[in-house]
């Protein structure tokens, strides 16, 4: 193998390590249009009601309680700190109409976690973002050890266990 070829990543391989999609069983009416929408939606429909919204009513994305409810970013967490995912109405507190803080979407399956306590594995600085393949900046997001996404709803199960990503503002860090 000619040495030009070996890349330090996977992720150039993953098309051709697959061997096709899952036929699973067949989905609701409502799933699969949500499916098959979820693309558009996402890349092009979304983006567009977000700009819309700014220019008409002045959103910015985030809620004006976010001030009054979420700790300032310069509460910096690090690998090892214990922190409680802070409550259901705290959190929601913080999202906007699109459940999104910044930019972080907080997920459905993400609820089942305020009130514990968790354990920071590691601060990002720096993602792969796998719907354009390039490497993105962030601040204020963090990864908790053991917490994985098992898919949605939509797409079903996923064993690939991505981490979540956690903004700080949901956390709240536990003095030792």
């Amino acid at each position: 193998m000619p040495i030009d070829s070996i890349t330090d990543c996977q992720l150039d391989s993953l098309p051709r390590m697959s061997e096709g999609q899952v036929k699973g069983d067949p989905l609701s009416l409502k799933n699969w249009i949500k499916r098959s929408l979820a693309k558009p939606w996402n890349y092009v429909v979304k983006k567009r009601l977000k700009r819309m919204s700014a220019a008409l009513f002045g959103d910015t994305g985030v809620p004006t309680s976010v001030g009054k409810q979420a700790p300032a970013l310069a509460v910096s967490l690090a690998a090892g700190d214990w922190v409680r995912v802070r409550s259901r109405e705290e959190i929601e507190a913080t999202l906007d109409r699109w459940h999104e803080l910044r930019g972080c979407a907080f997920l459905e399956n993400m609820w089942q976690y305020c009130g514990t306590t968790q354990r920071v594995l590691t601060s990002m600085q720096r993602f792969l973002d796998e719907r354009d393949y390039k490497v993105k900046k962030c601040r204020g997001i963090v990864l908790l050890e053991n917490i994985h996404c098992e898919g949605t709803p939509v797409f079903g199960r996923c064993d690939r266990r991505c981490y979540l990503f956690w903004r700080e503002e949901w956390l709240d860090k536990i003095s030792e």
